[in-house]
């Protein structure tokens, strides 16, 4: 990814984290257990999805590409933490809203990154063959 797409994509993620939070804290229902639990999954999704971000470094592109092999951090337990925790973030969000038409979306995020995850294992194995394989052997998802 170029370093200005870079730059812009990051920006984009920021902002999102913005809304995100302006939408957990003014959001018109009351403070209850699910609105806490779903406020602490969503805060811990986010943050994590940061890390994930953070620790892919320049590895990370929008199209699945093979820059480098990253195996540490988060990745040393998950091969792809980003969508994870932001399964995570999303059902924080649903909790907090209160929505139940927003379950239908998590299934269709999730379909979707599995898909795209498919994709992307294909591309790591091609690229790094028997070091991804056995990445692949340790990880989760």
């Amino acid at each position: 990814m170029e370093v200005r797409h870079a730059y812009v994509f990051t920006a984009l993620q920021i902002l999102a984290v913005g809304v995100l939070v302006w939408v957990l804290v003014t959001w018109n229902t009351p403070w209850n257990a699910m609105r806490y639990i779903g406020t602490a999954l969503a805060v811990v999704g986010v943050s994590l999805v940061g890390v994930a971000r953070f620790q892919l470094g320049k590895s990370f592109a929008v199209k699945a590409e093979a820059h480098e092999l990253v195996t540490r951090g988060l990745y040393s337990k998950f091969r792809n933490p980003i969508y994870v925790f932001g399964v995570v973030m999303l059902i924080g969000l649903i909790l907090v809203v209160q929505k139940p038409v927003l379950w239908i979306a998590l299934v269709i995020m999730v379909i979707g990154q599995v898909i795209r995850a498919r994709r992307e294992a294909r591309v790591l194995e091609t690229a790094f063959g028997d070091a991804y394989r056995e990445y692949r052997s340790k990880t989760w998802f």
